[in-house]
């Protein structure tokens, strides 16, 4: 893999970022949403680029000691090498630099993939909120405390 860096979304970057939401799910961003995210202060967009491509990204909001994970996408040529788990190591890393009191998100109930990746970092299912996505689709609510933090990823693998 090639050498990869870590860094802000900036505006030049959205029909890149927008070509990897529209290949990774059903119900993408508009890119509307996504500029907002931007635009908002309290919101951060980390892309994880592979050299020249981008290898995907994770948008989070931090609010009163409160990380909240948004979004989390890879690439699809990139899905099984990392990326998400060194993106969430980052953005984890600056939330714990800053005290953070705890972490939330919400995943689709049917996506047992996801559910299974976050409860290695140490979330916990707390709840479900009941057609939260816009097709009906419940959403599982999962919370981390910073002491339950648990495996983080050091490595990428290469192809």
């Amino acid at each position: 893999m090639p050498p990869y860096q870590i860094r802000p979304m900036r505006r030049e970057d959205l029909s890149a970022v927008m070509a990897v939401e529209r290949a990774a799910f059903t119900h993408p961003w508009t890119e509307a949403m996504m500029v907002q995210e931007l635009e908002t202060p309290h919101a951060s967009i980390d892309l994880l680029w592979a050299g020249e491509r981008l290898a995907g990204y994770l948008c989070s909001w931090y609010i009163c000691r409160e990380l909240h994970i948004l979004n989390v996408v890879t690439a699809l040529e990139f899905r099984r090498r990392g990326v998400a788990g060194r993106l969430l190591d980052h953005v984890l890393a600056r939330a714990c630099a800053s005290g953070f009191d705890h972490a939330l998100l919400e995943v689709r109930s049917s996506n047992a993939a996801a559910i299974a990746f976050y409860e290695k970092w140490g979330f916990r299912r707390d709840g479900l909120r009941k057609r939260y996505y816009a097709d009906g689709e419940d959403a599982v609510l999962m919370t981390l405390l910073p002491q339950n933090m648990g495996r983080r990823t050091t490595e990428m693998v290469a192809p």
